[in-house]
This record gives structure tokens, sequence and C-alpha cells, in this order.
């Protein structure tokens, strides 16, 4: 049980800084988004996910990334009147980062560290989800193939 998870910090779509000990006690789903990939209307699975479990301490939290076909090619602005006025979104997103390379968000090269999945510590594509416990601890790692209804199941375990 390290928490480092909670030492790091980001900003948010408004440009704020938010540190990831906002959420403390809470199991948070880390996902990379954007609005012109074939896994875009998982945004309506993992909105409908938050809705359901963020009463019982589940947050969501989006970070838009443009390193995969240039399918987030938009700024911020761009970025949230997509999420927000086309899904809905109203989980917590971030500014557009980085997952994979040097040039990597730390929050990432941290959960690729801890969780490697199939390709070793890489990002494959777009919508891959990180579980943190309640604790701060990296405990599960789903592909963008994974659909929130298949996070669902696995947070009804968890949080039970």
């Amino acid at each position: 049980m390290n928490n480092q998870f909670y030492e790091f910090k980001a900003k948010n779509i408004y440009g704020q800084e938010v540190s990831m000990s906002a959420y403390k006690g809470k199991t948070v789903i880390v996902v990379n988004t954007a609005s012109k990939c074939g896994f875009t209307p998982q945004f309506e699975g993992l909105e409908q996910l938050y809705q359901k479990y963020k009463d019982k301490g589940v947050v969501i939290l989006g970070f838009p990334c443009n390193q995969f076909a240039n399918q987030e090619p938009g700024d911020e602005k761009s970025i949230l009147n997509g999420c927000v006025v086309d899904y809905n979104i109203s989980f917590p997103m971030f500014a557009k980062v980085d997952v994979n390379g040097d040039t990597a968000h730390p929050i990432y090269k941290y959960l690729k560290n801890e969780l490697k999945g199939l390709f070793g510590g890489v990002v494959k594509w777009n919508f891959t989800k990180f579980v943190v416990d309640a604790n701060g601890n990296p405990i599960k790692r789903f592909s963008p193939f994974n659909k929130p209804e298949e996070i669902d199941k696995y947070l009804q375990t968890l949080l039970n």
C-alpha cells in the first residue's frame, strides 16, 4: 500500500489544478478518452456507471488524449462541448494529456507501471480504463474492448 496515486496532480478541463488526494476514500476509474473514436459511445456507458455508483464512492476521471489516430484533435473547449453536449457527461474531465512516451502524464506513467496490461507498459488505444481502489492502489486494468457494462459487474463485486 503506497498511496502514491494521491500525490499526483492534473489540470481539469477548466485549467484548474486538481490533486488526486481529493479522491481519497473513493474507487477511481481513470480513462483516456477521445471524441472521434470507435469507442467514443462508451462515454454513455461510463456516465451510466458514474450515475449508478457515485453515491457509493466511485468516481470516473476522463483524460482526453490525441495520441491515437488524431481522434481528439480539438482544444479543451471543443472537448468539453462534445462530452457535455453529445454525451451529457457529468464526471470530472481533465485537460488533454499524453498517455504514452516521454511526454506521458505522470499519472499514466505510474498506472502503466503498476498495471502493465497485455502490451506491457503502454496504453494501446483510447478508452483504456484503470481502477484505483479506495486506498489509492491500482488494482485492475480494462482494455478499450471492455465495455462499461463489464466494469459494472466488477464494481458490484468490488464494492460488496
